[in-house]
Parts: C-alpha cells; sequence; structure tokens
C-alpha cells in the first residue's frame, strides 16, 4: 500500500476533533450542584462541539483573571460578571459587542430593563442577609435596626475578590453615602470574618459560627427544594435591597466566534434558563415558570443600584474607604 493511500485511510477513520468552546465562569456555577453541567450537556446536544468551564472563585476573579491574560486568553466567552462591573469590563478593550437585537434586549425580563450592548444577562437577584429562623427568632427589618443591635453577628465576603461582597459595599454606599465608614465599623465589631468567596461564608454560617451571613433573597429556595428545610430565610430590609444581574459577554480574540454567538443565543432560551432557578438560585430573565420553593421569599422592594459608570469611577475610592474602616 503506498503511503498516500495509507495517510488518507488513517484520515478517514480517525474522529474529527470537536471543537470546544471555553468559557470562563464562577466556581459555583460550574460546579456539579451548579447549573453548569446541565447546561454544558444541552448545549453540546446543540452545537457539534465540546463546551470547557473553566472554574474561578468569583466574578471579581474572572475579570482579574481576563486583565491579566489580555489578548493572549483563552476565554470565548465570560460568564458571572455583574452589572457594577460593565463599565471596568469595557475599558480592557477585549470584549465584543454581542448580535441580538434590540427588540430582543428590551423583550427581557428583569427589572429596569436592559440596553447593553456588549453584555448579555441571564439571571439576576437581590442581596440580602439569612438567618436560621430556629436561631435567631426576630432578625432586623432593616439596616438601620441591624446597627442598631450589635449581639448580632455576621459573616460577608471581600468586596475586592467577591461579587456579593462588592454588592454589599454599595448596597452600604447607596444607603449612607458619606456615613460609610461609621457603618463599616459599626459592623466591624460584631464581624466574624470576611471570607474571600461566598461559598466559604455561607459555609461557616451552615456550621452557626454567626447570626447573618450575605447572600440571596433568593437563597432559601435551595435549602426549601434540596432540603426540605424552611428556618433559613432572608432578612427583608425595609430601605430595600441591592440588585444584581449576572452577564455574559464575548471575547474579540475568541477562536470560535461563532460558536460563542450561538451560545449567546442559546442563553436567551428555555433550554439554559430552566436551570437558573434550581440551579443557580437566582431569576431567570426570560418569562418562565418558577419553582414552587421561590413561592414564599421576600419581595426584596424597592431595588437599588449605582450606574455601572458610577460603580467604576467611584470603587477604587469606596474600596479604599471600606478598608481603612475594618483595619483601624
Amino acid at each position: 500500500m503506498n503511503k498516500f493511500l495509507l495517510t488518507l485511510l488513517l484520515f478517514i477513520a480517525s474522529p474529527v476533533m470537536a471543537k470546544t468552546l471555553t468559557i470562563y465562569t464562577y466556581s459555583s456555577f460550574a460546579s456539579d450542584w451548579g447549573p453548569g453541567p446541565a447546561i454544558k450537556q444541552a448545549f453540546e446536544e446543540q452545537c457539534d462541539c465540546q463546551l470547557e468551564w473553566v472554574a474561578l472563585e468569583d466574578g471579581v476573579s474572572i475579570l482579574n483573571r481576563l486583565r491579566l491574560e489580555g489578548k493572549h486568553t483563552k476565554a470565548d466567552i465570560i460568564l458571572g460578571l455583574d452589572n457594577n462591573l460593565l463599565e471596568t469590563a469595557k475599558n480592557t478593550g477585549l470584549l465584543a459587542k454581542h448580535q441580538q437585537s434590540p427588540a430582543t434586549v428590551e423583550s427581557l425580563s428583569l427589572p429596569g430593563g436592559w440596553t447593553d450592548t456588549t453584555f448579555l444577562p441571564y439571571d439576576y437577584g437581590y442581596f440580602s442577609f439569612i438567618f436560621n429562623a430556629n436561631k435567631l427568632s426576630e432578625p432586623p427589618h432593616s439596616f438601620a435596626e441591624l446597627l442598631e443591635r450589635p449581639e448580632l453577628t455576621l459573616l460577608y465576603q471581600d468586596p475586592r475578590t467577591s461579587t456579593p461582597g462588592q454588592g454589599l459595599l454599595l448596597w452600604v454606599q447607596k444607603l449612607y453615602g458619606d456615613k460609610a465608614p461609621d457603618v463599616w465599623r459599626n459592623l466591624a465589631k460584631r464581624t466574624v470574618a470576611v471570607t474571600k468567596g461566598w461559598s466559604e461564608s455561607y459555609g461557616m454560617f451552615l456550621k452557626n459560627e454567626a447570626d447573618l451571613v450575605l447572600s440571596y433573597s433568593s437563597s432559601p429556595a435551595y435549602h426549601i427544594a434540596n432540603e426540605q428545610q424552611t428556618q433559613y430565610q432572608a432578612a427583608r430590609f425595609n430601605e430595600g435591597h441591592y440588585l444584581q444581574v449576572e452577564v455574559a459577554a464575548r471575547l474579540k480574540n475568541s477562536s470560535q466566534p461563532e460558536l460563542a454567538e450561538q451560545f449567546m443565543d442559546f442563553m436567551l432560551t428555555a433550554d439554559f434558563q430552566q436551570h437558573i432557578a434550581s440551579g443557580n438560585w437566582m431569576y431567570p430573565v426570560i418569562d418562565i415558570p418558577l419553582p414552587d420553593s421561590f413561592n414564599d421569599l421576600i419581595a426584596p422592594e424597592p431595588a437599588l443600584s449605582f450606574s455601572p459608570e458610577q460603580v467604576a469611577k467611584q470603587r477604587s475610592a469606596w474600596l479604599r474607604q471600606w478598608l481603612n474602616a475594618v483595619t483601624r
């Protein structure tokens, strides 16, 4: 057999390597108990490709990794930044605009609507303090009351490394402005720990190491659905709760631009969105039935927020203010 024919036969017999779409996301999304595995399976059934999750600690970690790698990043998509990091992420110059029509974007179901041409939202939620009603019979009903009850201990996440931690930073800033340092000093006196990420602090809370932990108003749905436990509840604060919208974006230097855009399309379908409420324990951005575990959650109104531009401009100063207050 001549060499040409042998090479041809080997080529025909070899399986064609599937294209790989690489997505940077946060660890809880990609974990076995998160929505990542089901979303991966559903997308691979449609795309004739391999989807690879690269799991990082948090949304802030995703942005930090992207800035470090620059144009040499292997990511085709980043998924897990939030509305408070949009402007900072855009300023890297590494992101491409999505190709969704204005009508599609305007039809999304989330507070305040959506108009951004680079980032697409895939879920949203509200930051809240979670408590165990079997341990704490009377939770605080406002931020003001929390500050007036020094006996209450709490856990939260570092705003430099965690999007929930950053959410608390912005929540305090929104409510108290120039008086924010006084709030941080008050909370520092009974803060058990400021953890790098959400998983660590929530795990400590479940071990009864604090009365309150910073999480989401929808977190109790997990315990209701998976553990049939109703004692974990969100404290409703009458001043309002800070809104988080989680987003995804394509990379300009993606090696799979068409596949990346196909995933962005897929992200707004029921095949993706059905896994958000019961996997990520957040609210989906399209009209889709919610699990029964969401029926009795608090109504975290009003929704509080800063614009991405305001956050990008003030974030460094607010972080320094927080750090100075809690380390004195």
